[in-house]
């Protein structure tokens, strides 16, 4: 019963508690992978007598997309949702915006979790609270991702304080113009470059 309701209430990406939610689903997948080629390895045993059988190499390929939901539950595992307190500072400033939460963008070198996102005409602001994390190559990422699909004009700024990036929500706010059509395409590719 727990598991199929962790199904039917899994969120979807940009949602709040995305990261908590697919946390779980990735392990629990992992699991059920694992399980899979483990019992299909031992089925091969208790039918052969011995480990060279068809059985075996079904298993062994089974361990190919375990390994890769290994990887994901690893990657979500690393990072937290935003929590309560924050989103409700948030959600008090964003009344009206177009909002992202939990959105992990990769690069080369480094993961950069923006806990939440606001989207207001060519503007994109974020919350990262992480003191290790640069903002700037943060920023300069997702500009130069957002150039590759056509949106040349948009800035983007990178909070750690929740405060200042509160005050900024609600200057966004005011300046929201509910026909811009550029501000959905920019969250379509915010929301397929993250994890």
């Amino acid at each position: 019963m727990e598991l199929t309701r962790l199904f039917t209430t899994a969120k979807v990406k940009g949602q709040k508690n995305y990261i908590n939610s697919q946390k779980k689903y990735e392990i629990i997948r992992t699991v059920i992978y694992f399980f899979i080629s483990l019992s299909l390895f031992a089925a091969g045993i208790a039918a052969t007598g011995t480990r060279n059988n068809l059985l075996t190499i079904v298993a062994v390929l089974g361990c190919l997309p375990a390994s890769k939901s290994l990887v994901s539950a690893v990657m979500y595992c690393r990072n937290t949702s935003l929590s309560d307190e924050d989103a409700q500072i948030i959600e008090e400033s964003a009344d009206g915006l177009t909002c992202l939460y939990d959105m992990i963008f990769t690069t080369r070198e480094k993961n950069y979790p923006v806990l939440h996102m606001a989207i207001c005409d060519n503007t994109v602001i974020g919350y990262m609270p992480y003191k290790k994390l640069s903002e700037a190559d943060c920023g300069t990422h997702l500009i130069t991702c957002l150039k590759v699909d056509s949106y040349t004009n948009v800035t983007v700024k990178i909070f750690k304080d929740i405060h200042k990036y509160a005050a900024r929500l609600s200057q966004l706010k005011e300046l929201a113009d509910a026909n811009d059509t550029q501000v959905e395409g920019i969250a379509c590719t915010l929301k397929s470059i993250a994890l």
